[in-house]
């Protein structure tokens, strides 16, 4: 089988001639070591094999999401000012978003909001210095803006040349937020757990306030792109320990069930994204009726065991996991084939739609470790002669 057939196989149930391996963001296509940004961790020589690896031994699923020709998606970009700035290497981006006084604006003062991140150059991730509301006066105050009007006029190059690039060596996974973490990811994650469990109404608004665009502009996206894989992220937010299962329906699954019918509509997979603990949420998730499942991390990171989710639901998910990668970093070879035999045993055992063995995340650090690229090695050699 080709890489790509093996994958659509694995998605649609059919026999395959063994387990996909994924490297989940890495994917050979978009790590560039000879690009000079110095920005871009994949230029030192250290990773220059495991993208080689990625390339040629790999499944690869390259995420992708689509722009629009009318403006960019995420509709606080869209509202905001944008600052750029370099200090000690490091690149500060500023956005403020200006709120008039709206109605009764006599009495109401506008109002500034600041979002302020930091990307440093060997650590391939952004952080939140300063998140754009504070609290449920700022929650209030950004509530004051309409609804963003959906974007229609879909851009597909960028999948398409994903695919051209790929040919027979995988497939494409269109990604998306759900409302909840388009919310949810305003706030610090401490405010946040507290906004969102003791003022509901307030955050269902917010919720709403996303959640009319998003899905208008899946329903688009799917028909623009039938039939590929999509990743939709942010359901953990509503895991425990982060708020109790009883919000999980609200928060949840009344946003992300109509996208996953958006998506399935158009002949796409739909694969549910959540870290942390499952266990609570599972039946809920099922209920959305997901074509996929990740990245269904192991205890003590998780609270289920794969063998567990598999013999509840995989006769309708395709589970994609689960093996985490602090383990690929710090752990001796020999465990981490052992880690990696056991999720191929129990990610394919009985009976079930498909499995796809992939590791929870990636490394995120300038300089990869000779232990680590050796893992990697090893896991592709565990599920090709499994």
């Amino acid at each position: 089988m080709t890489r790509r057939d093996r994958l659509m196989a694995t998605l649609q149930g059919q026999p395959v001639d063994r387990p996909a391996v994924s490297f989940y963001e890495l994917n050979g296509l978009d790590e560039r070591p000879e690009d000079s940004d110095p920005f871009n961790i994949y230029a030192d020589p250290s990773w220059r094999p495991l993208i080689e690896l990625t390339r040629e031994r790999t499944d690869r699923i390259v995420m992708r999401s689509p722009d629009f020709r009318d403006g960019p998606r995420d509709p606080v970009v869209r509202l905001s000012e944008t600052e750029v700035t370099m200090r000690g290497g490091s690149r500060y981006t500023v956005r403020r978003l200006r709120l008039s006084g709206g109605a009764g604006s006599q009495t109401r003062a506008s109002k500034v909001l600041t979002c302020r991140t930091r990307r440093d150059p060997d650590v391939n991730t952004e952080w939140v210095e300063e998140p754009l509301l504070k609290g449920a006066a700022d929650l209030e105050a950004f509530l004051r803006l309409p609804r963003p009007a959906p974007r229609r006029a879909v851009d597909p190059s960028a999948v398409l040349e994903a695919e051209s690039a790929l040919g027979d060596a995988g497939i494409v996974m269109i990604d998306t937020a759900d409302p909840l973490c388009l919310a949810a990811s305003l706030f610090d994650m401490a405010e946040y757990t507290v906004v969102a469990l003791t003022e509901r109404k307030l955050f269902r608004e917010l919720l709403d306030w996303f959640a009319e665009a998003l899905l208008a502009e899946t329903e688009v996206i799917s028909a623009a792109l039938p039939g590929r894989l999509w990743r939709i992220y942010g359901p953990e937010y509503a895991s425990p320990p982060y708020l109790p299962p009883a919000l999980f329906p609200d928060y949840v699954c009344r946003y992300e069930r109509p996208m996953v019918e958006a998506i399935q509509r158009h002949g796409g997979y739909a694969r549910i994204h959540s870290h942390g603990n499952l266990k609570a949420i599972l039946d809920d998730i099922a209920s959305m009726g997901p074509d996929g499942l990740d990245p269904i991390e192991p205890p003590p990171q998780g609270d289920v065991e794969l063998d567990y989710v598999r013999e509840r639901y995989g006769e309708s998910i395709v589970l994609f996991g689960n093996l985490e990668v602090s383990d690929i970093e710090n752990l001796a070879t020999g465990e981490s084939v052992e880690k990696v035999r056991r999720a191929l045993e129990q990610g394919t055992a009985g009976s079930g739609r498909g499995f796809v063995l992939m590791p929870t995340a990636c490394p995120y650090g300038r300089k990869l470790s000779p232990l680590t690229l050796r893992n990697y090695e090893a896991m592709v050699e565990a599920a090709q002669s499994f």
